[in-house]
């Protein structure tokens, strides 16, 4: 199968999973809370308010099994919430999905029989609020999270790059490596007076994530709080199929932005989203089905071209479809209290978003052709 081909099966699961009570639960919340507040969310952050309303939609622990309170919900109805979230408002979305896809892994390392400490017992729940510092394994030896063994647990020192929901989360999963074993070790940190931030930082896009760098002074992580020890190539394995594929939140934008198109009142731009929007589905529906089929045959390097193909394929769908509304929008949209601007800088951020040296070759390369 090429990037361009249709593949029906897991996309039309994620289209009937449209019907599932809680997805439209969770569209009813973003249609009304989130996008009529999306510009004034960039401008000022996530509101702390939102972490309640979250909580109280069941968006903390939506994957988890019902003897921790969870909906337990499947893939196809966790992709279309996501494209709906991101879709809406996708500051919200992003300190959302650093906790939703953390407590995810945490879901499958428990049903795999791994003990489960009090504090992953909270999280699971959805009682409190998780952030990612999880990327900087990527660039060892240059820069990352030390960790030291010690009686009882570990140490981790270091700052870590990038955690979104500063100030928002009460607790990060952060990954360190051992650097004389090369064993990464990823861990649930307490944000405590060891785990600080200046603040969030200026950003050009995705400015009101709360995005900061975090400093981690020497901090005891006990044994009963890491989630998982591997290789640091095991941890490189995994990490290139997560980074490699076109993911959810690109077709929630997408979405959101054809359907500004279509109600512009301009044929013009309404003729753009009718060529887009069937090429985008079937970049949606390949994605769905390559990530699906690498995850059934082992992940990692399964499949690579093709899926950093799609991935490329829809960062240049972005790309096209909010340049057009910034132009349908005649110069307004460069205004701050235009969505299209906001769409705009959110598409860039897609492009940079867990970019891997496999994924930035790939990118560069479609435009040098």
């Amino acid at each position: 199968m090429t990037a361009v081909e249709t593949a029906t099966g897991p996309a039309a699961a994620v289209t009937a999973a449209d019907r599932h009570p809680f997805v439209a639960k969770v569209r009813e919340y973003a249609e009304t809370r989130l996008r009529p507040r999306a510009l004034v969310t960039d401008r000022d952050g996530v509101a702390e308010q939102r972490v309640g309303e979250l909580a109280a939609l069941g968006l903390l622990n939506h994957a988890a099994p019902p003897e921790y309170g969870g909906a337990g919900v499947d893939r196809a109805v966790d992709r279309r919430v996501h494209e709906i979230i991101a879709g809406a408002c996708f500051n919200t979305w992003l300190v959302w999905a650093q906790h939703a896809s953390l407590s995810q892994r945490m879901v499958e390392t428990t049903a795999a029989g791994a003990p489960v400490s009090a504090l992953a017992r909270r999280i699971l729940r959805g009682e409190l609020l998780l952030g990612a510092g999880v990327s900087d394994v990527r660039r060892f030896p240059d820069h990352y999270i030390a960790a030291r063994e010690t009686e009882g647990g570990w140490i981790f020192d270091g700052t870590v790059s990038w955690v979104s929901g500063w100030g928002l989360n009460s607790v990060l999963t952060i990954a360190a490596v051992d650097k004389d074993t090369e064993t990464v070790v990823t861990a649930l940190v307490p944000v405590d007076e060891r785990v600080s931030s200046p603040g969030p930082l200026e950003l050009g896009a995705v400015g009101g994530s709360r995005t900061a760098r975090v400093r981690l002074e020497d901090v005891f992580v006990p044994d009963e709080n890491v989630l998982t020890k591997e290789t640091l190539e095991r941890a490189r394995f995994v990490d290139l199929g997560v980074a490699s594929d076109a993911r959810s939140h690109h077709f929630g934008l997408a979405e959101t932005v054809l359907g500004e198109l279509e109600s512009t009142g301009q044929p013009e731009a309404a003729e753009v989203a009718a060529i887009w929007r069937p090429r985008i589905a079937r970049i949606r529906a390949t994605a769905y089905e390559l990530t699906d089929e690498a995850r059934v045959n082992g992940g990692g390097p399964y499949r690579i071209e093709e899926r950093l193909a799609t991935k490329v394929a829809s960062g240049e769908a972005l790309s096209a479809i909010t340049r057009a509304l910034l132009i349908a929008r005649s110069g307004r949209g460069l205004a701050g209290d235009d969505t299209a601007q906001l769409h705009a800088r959110s598409a860039l951020f897609i492009l940079v978003q867990g970019q891997t040296p496999d994924v930035r070759r790939a990118q560069l390369a479609r435009l040098a052709s």
